[in-house]
């Protein structure tokens, strides 16, 4: 009895072990679909028949719920980037007309003429980037799609890349879904041989 409980435990330990290894391989392999003769039925890895659809729902999660193009603007274009703009904005215009305005001009006239734009640029500029940053913001929201950015992404992406990236990630839990099958099958073993025991 005892060595019969050993060989159908060892024998589902086995069973488990490899059942759990196979469907590990079965998530990404076959890569191309491969169609059984006479039966016709197909069979490719869940991840590679699923690419399109599992690319579609990270890119929509990303852009629903982790980032959006509204949260990218609104970081870029903060208050303090918006001294940088009008900095960058003044320094441009300050070096224009000091080299486009005629040299024959006096020194004191031209001083006051950058005086004069720089003061119209601290009145008038920030609510005229606003307005460009609210064009900007409508612009970009409307043509530039994070999600669909990030599904193009996956799905170019290369398969054996990807399955080597999520095994050396998850090498440890994968790992310990083996070793449960196993430990599953032995008990299952040893549950077998006991009702073979009894009956």
């Amino acid at each position: 009895m005892w060595i019969n409980m050993a060989i159908l435990s060892i024998i589902g330990a086995l069973i488990g072990w490899i059942t759990n290894v196979l469907a590990i391989k079965l998530m990404f392999r076959p890569i191309q679909a491969f169609k059984i003769p006479r039966i016709g039925y197909e069979i490719q890895g869940l991840i590679p028949k699923r690419r399109k659809d599992v690319a579609k729902s990270i890119g929509e999660t990303v852009e629903k719920e982790l980032i959006s193009i509204e949260e990218i603007l609104e970081r870029m274009l903060e208050s303090q980037n918006k001294n940088d703009m009008l900095f960058t904005i003044k320094t441009k215009i300050n070096e224009v007309i000091t080299q486009k305005l005629p040299s024959i001009l006096p020194k004191s006239l031209k001083e006051m003429i950058i005086h004069y734009v720089n003061n119209m640029i601290d009145e008038e500029a920030d609510s005229f980037i606003d307005q460009m940053i609210d064009k900007l913001t409508h612009k970009a929201t409307t043509s530039v799609k994070i999600g669909e950015m990030v599904e193009q992404k996956i799905n170019e992406f290369d398969l054996l890349k990807l399955e080597e990236i999520i095994i050396s990630i998850a090498q440890k839990e994968l790992k310990h879904i083996e070793y449960i099958g196993a430990i599953l099958g032995f008990f299952i073993g040893v549950v077998q041989a006991l009702i073979i025991y009894v009956i």
